[in-house]
């Protein structure tokens, strides 16, 4: 089974690094970021990289739900703490099944990746179509002014983590306004379908599961511009160190989506497959390994 990939287009899906550049310091005429110039990063193969197996599949489709049943569960048993804990896993999982979706890169068709999407949406009670039109526009504008996506990287960890409730609204909003008419009908079914699941958490009470839930993935969201955003982004700009990578022990609690300038450069790579990537970035330029996010 072979996963659907966008066309790989260098002038917005790169990421520069201020010691590998031999193309000079500045953007090239295209406005692309100084590190796809270097020809060690352009010569790095990846399109053997998209196929995924229906084993990979299967697995990246089934990856949320045992952090799923195991945050219920503990919930159940009163057991708030470990039950957060699942529920933060819960919440990356679905972020790195919905990112996948994003690109086109789960190895489902079209059609059914928009049905994961929204499945996803009403999970993590969200609208992964609004972050998908945001998200594809960070990608080709990397921390510009109207780059909706990428604005906290430009403030403080606090102030990133305080923003997370605009930041959501951001998303929203943005999405709304520069989706197609296609995305917007899908955005506006998944928040009905959340303000819907939201609105039996709060009223049609005693539904104490779901009432945790509920409360769980709104932390999840608020805290998302800290953690997918501000994490990788940090201290960067657009045509030089525009992303940074997280590596070996502390990527796991993050299911490896913390290979993020390894990411922007080759974004058509499924996520499963971006630890083999990083391997042949490293061997063609080491150097940027030292762009970690912490």
């Amino acid at each position: 089974m072979t996963a659907a990939a966008p066309p790989f287009r260098t002038g917005s899906q790169s990421i520069p690094t201020s010691r590998t550049v031999s193309a000079g310091p500045g953007p090239g005429s295209d406005g692309s970021p100084v590190l796809l110039r270097d020809p060690r990063v352009r010569g790095v193969p990846w399109r053997d990289l998209l196929p995924t197996t229906r084993w990979e599949v299967a697995r990246e489709l089934l990856l949320g739900l045992p952090w799923l049943a195991g945050s219920l569960y503990l919930a159940w048993e009163g057991l708030l703490v470990p039950a957060l804990a699942c529920s933060f896993f819960l919440f990356v999982a679905g972020i790195r099944q919905a990112h996948g979706g994003m690109h086109y890169s789960l190895g489902l068709p079209r059609a059914a990746t928009e049905w994961a999407m929204f499945g996803l949406s009403l999970t993590l009670l969200g609208s992964m179509h609004a972050v998908q039109v945001t998200h594809l526009r960070h990608h080709a504008r990397s921390l510009e002014e109207d780059d909706d996506e990428g604005f906290t990287a430009r403030m403080g960890a606090l102030g990133s983590i305080l923003a997370g409730p605009l930041f959501t609204a951001r998303i929203m909003t943005g999405a709304m306004r520069r989706g197609t008419r296609a995305q917007r009908r899908w955005i506006v079914a998944e928040l009905a379908a959340t303000v819907a699941i939201c609105g039996v958490a709060v009223f049609a009470r005693p539904l104490p599961l779901l009432e945790y839930h509920v409360a769980a993935m709104a932390i999840g969201h608020c805290l998302t511009g800290f953690f997918l955003v501000w994490l990788v982004h940090h201290d960067c700009d657009r045509y030089r160190e525009v992303a940074r990578t997280l590596r070996g022990l502390k990527a796991l609690p993050f299911m490896h989506m913390m290979f993020h300038l390894e990411h922007h450069l080759f974004p058509a790579v499924p996520t499963v497959h971006l630890p083999e990537l990083a391997r042949r970035l490293d061997e063609a330029a080491p150097e940027l390994r030292e762009q970690e996010a912490f």
